[in-house]
């Protein structure tokens, strides 16, 4: 629930596209932390710790995936006919919910230091698949909420009257976190 790169992409998605992309947007999130929780019981986690490779491709991928977002952000450009940027496709909605998730090894680490304390080796798979559905559920939830708060039509005319600038502060945003990620990679954080 706290800010991040998960919270930007879901406002962006919800302020540029409606609340059909932003709920989109927010299943693929929940549908992402769902699977690398199951992942990370499995022992993802672990391996990817255990490979300063492994999670060095993951937050280098990480970090490029949030510059490029932020760019597009922050180059958006209003359309000629209209205030607001072109509307994102559902498609690319559910690409940047699964992918934030996806490129983020600290949830990884996450995942690996909760689970550490409920899962041992006499865990059955349905107690399991129950931890990485918990995670799952919590998570859309919370990102649909958001997407229903900021989607709510009483002020989401006033908020897409200056999408555009929405648009460009959530690039910002995105990129100062993707400089954030390469900072702490280069020094060894």
């Amino acid at each position: 629930m706290s800010p991040g790169p998960s919270l930007a992409i879901v406002l962006k998605q919800t302020l540029t596209g409606g609340r059909r992309n932003g709920m989109v947007t927010a299943v693929a999130h929940g549908l992402g932390v769902g699977v690398y929780a199951f992942l990370s019981i499995l022992g993802l986690a672990a391996i990817i710790t255990a490979s300063p490779l492994a999670f060095s491709v993951l937050q280098w991928g990480g970090a490029g995936y949030l510059a490029w977002l932020g760019a597009k952000g922050l180059l958006a450009r209003p359309r000629d006919d209209g205030p607001l940027p072109e509307a994102p496709t559902t498609a690319s909605a559910a690409r940047d919910g699964f992918l934030v998730v996806l490129l983020n090894p600290k949830i990884a680490v996450f995942f690996l230091a909760l689970f550490s304390q409920v899962v041992g080796t006499d865990t059955s798979m349905l107690a399991k698949l129950g931890y990485a559905a918990t995670a799952m559920v919590i998570d859309g939830s919370w990102y649909l909420f958001v997407t229903w708060v900021f989607s709510n039509q009483r002020w989401l005319h006033l908020l897409r009257r200056k999408a555009i600038w929405f648009e460009r502060l959530f690039g910002v945003v995105l990129l100062g976190l993707a400089g954030h990620l390469v900072f702490g990679i280069l020094g060894g954080t």
